[in-house]
């Protein structure tokens, strides 16, 4: 048997975690708080723009779990919205104890509020990952998933304070690097003026806090577009943003608000005085992060390197997923590199091959290519995401982009890839 830790339980996580389960390792999930998910609970965009074909590919290979819980909990498919299409919005507070019971049904252990501070090595390996109570978690092969958010004192360095997110650093404490503890230095992504990290490009909204007019839109919609005031319209802003595929003049000129059981509002931050001066808004409170008026958390600021089968370079035994992985964006880019992570886990475990993703899929493509551009200066100022920016128009390019399953599902059995997922390997 082949004992699988993954730190870190957001989308990524949960990922590793069900695929190496899969291929038949004992998996244990470590997470400082006292949900999964993290940014899961707040985010709800999925299969917009090449999200879709990226979603259609890894089900075909054989990780569709989790797609399958954010497509039957969507509140809202097929929504188009400024530089978007076909997107499903899921409903971030139904989503997380359906994960859980996922989880549970299939064997694996998760421990909650157990927030991982260093490692133990044996020359180049991890040995074990020591908790903040000093427990020592002790496995074979480890998968690092614990995003690139936090602490609280790089909100505060390259952002606007800390915002109180939904990743509550004040309550459970700090992410920690642990492959910075195994030796490994970090990589830190750029904005386009050269400062590091990148805000999160969202804020949440209490529905109940919006006029009864914009909250029946927003339910029968899904998307409700409210025009910025001209003196209030400020483009420059929109370089602040984690989210590039959102970083359009639309974005700018409009408030753009998404039904994703919060009102899902796509800014940075908005100021609450010129938000409640607008129809509609006059009562408008923040619900994630609390201080969205004046910032949100900082994001980047915690990559490693590794290859593109997700091995973290200089260190025998771990492996990477989510942003921890490259200057990723969405919970389809991490369930993608978190499902080839778990894969791989367990093949490392066996001193197996390890599997590399054909870069004629669009999954594989991302992985190598955000791996690529991340060694030049400006490819750390970019983000990589299937849902738009300079990537999706790559895919487009490549004719990676395809919402046809039937072709999707023929090229992936040329490449005998199918179900490679579900492939007991122990």
């Amino acid at each position: 048997m082949v004992k699988v830790v993954v730190i870190g339980g957001g989308w990524a996580g949960v990922a590793a975690a069900i695929t190496a389960r899969k291929a038949g390792a004992q998996v244990t999930i470590l997470e400082r708080m006292d949900i999964l998910l993290g940014l899961g609970n707040v985010g709800g965009i999925m299969r917009n723009n090449g999200r879709y074909t990226a979603t259609e590919e890894c089900t075909l290979l054989g990780a569709g779990e989790l797609f399958e819980i954010t497509d039957k909990t969507a509140r809202h498919v097929n929504v188009d919205f400024p530089g978007h299409s076909h997107a499903s919005l899921y409903d971030v507070c139904k989503v997380e104890p359906i994960v859980r019971k996922l989880l549970a049904d299939r064997g694996i252990d998760f421990k909650l509020r157990s927030r991982a501070v260093d490692v133990k090595m044996n020359n180049d390996s991890v040995r074990g990952i020591v908790l903040h109570g000093g427990e020592v978690i002790e496995g074979d092969v480890f998968v690092e998933a614990t995003g690139s958010t936090g602490p609280m004192g790089n909100c505060l360095k390259y952002g606007n304070g800390c915002a109180m997110c939904i990743l509550r650093c004040p309550s459970f404490g700090p992410r920690i690097s642990l492959s910075q503890k195994a030796g490994v230095e970090d990589i830190l992504g750029k904005r386009s003026d050269g400062s590091y990290g990148a805000f999160s490009g969202s804020c949440k909204l209490n529905k109940d806090s919006l006029s009864p007019e914009i909250v029946e839109e927003l339910n029968q919609k899904g998307v409700v577009i409210l025009p910025v005031p001209k003196e209030d319209i400020h483009v420059k802003k929109l370089e602040m943003k984690v989210c590039q595929q959102y970083a359009l003049k639309e974005y700018a000129e409009n408030l753009i608000l998404l039904d994703t059981g919060h009102a899902k509002l796509m800014a940075p931050f908005y100021p609450l005085d010129k938000l409640r001066r607008i129809k509609g808004l006059e009562n408008a409170r923040y619900e994630d992060p609390y201080s969205g008026g004046i910032g949100n958390s900082v994001r980047y600021l915690s990559i490693a390197p590794r290859d593109n089968k997700m091995k973290i370079t200089g260190v025998d035994n771990m492996l990477c997923a989510g942003e921890k992985s490259g200057l990723f964006v969405g919970h389809t880019e991490a369930i993608v590199t978190g499902s080839l992570a778990g894969h791989n886990s367990v093949r490392l475990g066996k001193g197996m091959s390890l599997l590399e993703l054909p870069v004629n899929l669009a999954c594989g493509d991302l992985i190598a290519f955000a791996n690529d551009r991340i060694k030049t200066e400006e490819g750390l100022k970019t983000r990589y995401t299937f849902a738009g920016a300079d990537y999706f128009q790559r895919m487009k390019d490549l004719n990676l982009y395809t919402t046809d399953k039937t072709e999707l599902k023929s090229k992936i059995e040329r490449m005998n890839l199918l179900n490679i997922f579900e492939e007991k390997l122990v």
